[in-house]
């Protein structure tokens, strides 16, 4: 298993703990690994990646209205839009260097 697959699974695992129990700067951390695993994502994913990231940091809100679970979701959704946030930072940053390299 590589370890940008590694450093995913880690992400995925972190957001959806860290919706039931309080992980000290969680943010920061699903924000670094998001930068690390974006610097791996193919090109024909970039828009995807970007996308996702908007959507899910926008729409997370929606899910409190599900009785019950709803504060758990939004959580685990807004935790997965931090890490895409990330992956999408890198990416975007990629291509302006990539763009303007010498």
């Amino acid at each position: 298993m590589s370890i940008i697959k590694l450093v995913g699974i880690v992400s995925v695992l972190l957001a959806i703990v860290g919706a039931f129990v309080t992980i000290p700067y969680l943010a920061a951390l699903l924000v670094v690994l998001g930068l690390i695993g974006g610097a791996s994502i193919a090109a024909e994913d970039h828009v995807r990646v970007i996308v996702s990231a908007l959507a899910l940091n926008a729409l997370a809100g929606v899910l409190t209205n599900i009785p019950e679970i709803g504060h758990y979701l939004t959580g685990i959704v807004a935790n997965l839009g931090l890490m895409a946030a990330g992956a999408a930072i890198t990416i975007i940053l990629c291509n302006i260097y990539r763009r303007f390299k010498p």
